[in-house]
């Protein structure tokens, strides 16, 4: 079987799953990296690109002619957002074929006036709606989005980022005032204030706690007075930026990580950073991978999004309880190692394929490529 991917870019969110496909089918498996290479989207400051199955048709003639014709011969093809042209042409051969995308309305309605929204379903309903097309959703909102949109009906499956971590093992200590972690941008969709408020609210209760964010962006020097203001120096620490490394290494002293962003936050890929690390991750409910990896009370906590009340309630039940908060972190890093590893989305994926070519697997009843 012959599978190729068609995505802007081999960054590091793509590299996990391509890795282990590659394991899988060998020479049968091609990335093709359809964008140039630019080192603000490769992200990570990492190229990828000499991986043997890396493809780079907008810079090599050669490549480009090679993309072509494993587009229109592929057993299974499989798209990332902005590669219209290739499931265009794809569409004339009526091979099984693959759409990723996060939500359509992560701005809500409004969304509907983008011309890119409106291309890509001009190119459903004219070309994709009566051909094996499928959909591959990189958050827990794509399905319902498609429902609104009257696309990919009983065709969608679940997706998202892998992310290639070694998972967290150890036991977290015991006797310490507990280490509660933010990590994002300090912009707005990240909401980092919501994560001051419940702080001061904590702090006006007796809770034990330090809160230790990471980051940097447009609302630090807001947050920096805030946190003067509201007299928070002594259990709230702004770290600025660090190393990837060292984040990693703090999620694994943190015993607890608050992800406060709003609808706008597609996936979240520092979910499954936190979870792989043992964190009990308390996340809103309007982001995207929050619903797919995380079970409330199991293996993290979920509060409503915009709702500081919420977001209090289950911040003070986790430093009343944990012992709860290690069990669930332990948890968590055993549902990323076993469930949503970079190897188990590659093995779920040839399932599904089999599964829709009428083969003798069945769907994955839960975890990536399940239904939607």
């Amino acid at each position: 079987m012959t599978v190729t991917f068609f995505i802007n870019y081999l960054n590091h969110h793509q590299l996990p799953v391509a890795d282990e496909m590659y394991r899988l089918l060998g020479d049968n498996f091609r990335f093709v990296a359809t964008y140039p290479r630019s080192v603000s989207e490769l992200k990570g400051g990492e190229d990828y690109s000499g991986r043997p199955y890396c493809l780079l048709p907008a810079e090599n003639t050669e490549h480009e002619k090679l993309a072509h014709r494993l587009n229109l011969t592929s057993d299974v093809c499989i798209y990332g957002a902005g590669n219209l042209g290739w499931e265009a042409e794809r569409a004339a051969t009526g091979r099984l074929s693959f759409e990723i995308s996060e939500r359509w309305f992560k701005r809500g309605i409004i969304n509907l006036l983008s011309p890119r929204l409106m291309e890509w379903w001009w190119l459903y309903q004219t070309k994709l709606r009566n051909k094996p097309f499928y959909k591959l959703c990189a958050s827990a909102f794509t399905a319902s989005d498609c429902r609104k949109l009257r696309t990919f009906k009983n065709r969608c499956f679940k997706w998202g980022y892998f992310t290639m971590l070694p998972v967290f093992s150890q036991s977290k200590p015991i006797n310490r005032i507990p280490q509660i972690m933010w990590c994002g941008r300090l912009i707005g969709l990240k909401h980092p204030e919501h994560a001051i408020e419940t702080a001061r609210r904590l702090k006006k209760q007796g809770c034990r706690f330090v809160l230790n964010i990471y980051g940097d962006g447009q609302l630090r020097y807001d947050i920096q007075q805030l946190i003067s203001r509201l007299s928070l120096d002594d259990c709230v620490r702004l770290k600025g930026n660090v190393p990837n490394s060292q984040i990693l290494s703090a999620m694994r002293e943190s015993d607890i990580f608050m992800f406060t962003s709003d609808r706008q936050e597609g996936w979240g890929a520092v979910v499954n950073e936190a979870m792989s690390a043992g964190c009990c991750v308390i996340g809103s409910d309007a982001i995207g991978s929050v619903p797919y990896l995380i079970a409330d009370g199991t293996n993290g906590l979920i509060y409503h999004n915009g709702n500081l009340n919420s977001l209090y309630s289950k911040v003070k039940y986790a430093l009343e309880n944990m012992d709860k908060v290690r069990a669930m972190g332990q948890m968590a890093a055993r549902d990323m190692s076993e469930t949503w590893s970079p190897r188990n989305a590659a093995n779920s994926l040839m399932q599904l394929i089999d599964y829709l070519n009428g083969g003798e697997s069945l769907l994955p009843p839960s975890g990536p490529c399940s239904k939607a």
